[in-house]
């Protein structure tokens, strides 16, 4: 079905948990598995920066939490910032083998935060900054983000006026900023998920890491079919997983041998119902298009 990077060929996941049971995420939440999968690549010692998302609540009411890492809420529009300014009091507390991570939304990445977190790419501050995509507002019901794709129906984009414009494509933004590490993500490929943070953990500088999330209430999918619905979105071609390092080495990480169409993947998903054949024909040329100019920069042989 796929082909993975040679690195992952004795991958083990590792057994030690940095999150434990009795979060409040939704059943079949990708944000909540990211996260698990992430922190297993992360390790300790790991400090989390979270603005106002779903991520906010997930770890529960305080004084309780399920997170067994630091974890700072910060305002909406400010993981960039928050994150540079935490890394550097750690390195003056002489603490500098913390990970400061910034872990924000869709919304407070491609909208409401990219403010900061271009300033701090461009300040090449030594912090991972990491947005998990479920492609709108989720936690505040619904609504249409930068993130969101053509056609999507949200709360503010609903059938009848269906989001018209293509989704903000911030990996490319993101790479334009030339800073050290960049890569996509997605649970459905948990190996590929924890490696690439393990790399990421492994570097200096910026790293960014982008990973699908998918979200049952707001994708009007059913809790069962999370990885199944993600692990299409990869093998479709509409979210392809790759690393880049500084802006130059771009290198896929999981190839499919054989590319779905996009029909099965929007076909899997309520938010996608309205559409017609028509407009899936469009979508699929907008996807198509996007990863044919991306296939040309990939070093395909697996290193």
């Amino acid at each position: 079905m796929y082909s993975l990077n040679q690195r992952f060929d004795n991958m083990e996941i590792p057994e030690d948990e940095h999150m434990t049971a009795g979060h409040v995420a939704c059943a079949g939440c990708g944000a909540s598995l990211s996260m698990r999968l992430a922190l297993k690549g992360l390790g300790k010692p790991t400090a989390l920066v979270v603005p106002a998302c779903c991520w906010g609540i997930i770890p529960g009411a305080w004084p309780q939490t399920a997170m067994e890492v630091p974890f700072f809420n910060t305002a909406f529009m400010t993981t960039g910032a928050v994150i540079s300014g935490l890394k550097a009091a750690y390195r003056r507390r002489g603490m500098e083998d913390v990970c400061v991570v910034g872990w924000a939304g869709d919304g407070g990445t491609y909208d409401i935060g990219i403010q900061a977190l271009s300033g701090a790419a461009e300040r090449n501050e030594d912090v991972i900054y990491v947005c998990y995509d479920n492609e709108a507002y989720m936690n505040t019901g619904v609504q249409r983000s930068g993130g969101t794709p053509l056609g999507a129906w949200t709360s503010t984009t609903p059938v009848k006026a269906p989001k018209s414009e293509s989704k903000k494509d911030m990996d490319e933004i993101m790479i334009a900023h030339r800073i050290p590490y960049i890569a996509t993500a997605t649970a459905a490929y948990p190996h590929d998920l924890i490696a690439k943070f393990k790399k990421a953990r492994s570097m200096k500088g910026m790293r960014y890491i982008h990973i699908l999330s998918a979200c049952p209430p707001g994708w009007k999918t059913p809790e069962n079919m999370s990885i199944e619905i993600m692990r299409l979105a990869v093998l479709s071609n509409i979210f392809p997983l790759y690393e880049v390092e500084n802006s130059e080495i771009f290198r896929q990480t999981v190839i499919p041998d054989e590319v779905e169409p996009v029909n099965n993947y929007l076909r899997s998903q309520g938010r996608f119902k309205h559409l017609t054949q028509e407009d899936i024909q469009v979508y699929q040329r907008e996807v198509t298009t996007r990863f044919e100019r991306l296939k040309e920069r990939f070093d395909r042989i697996a290193t």
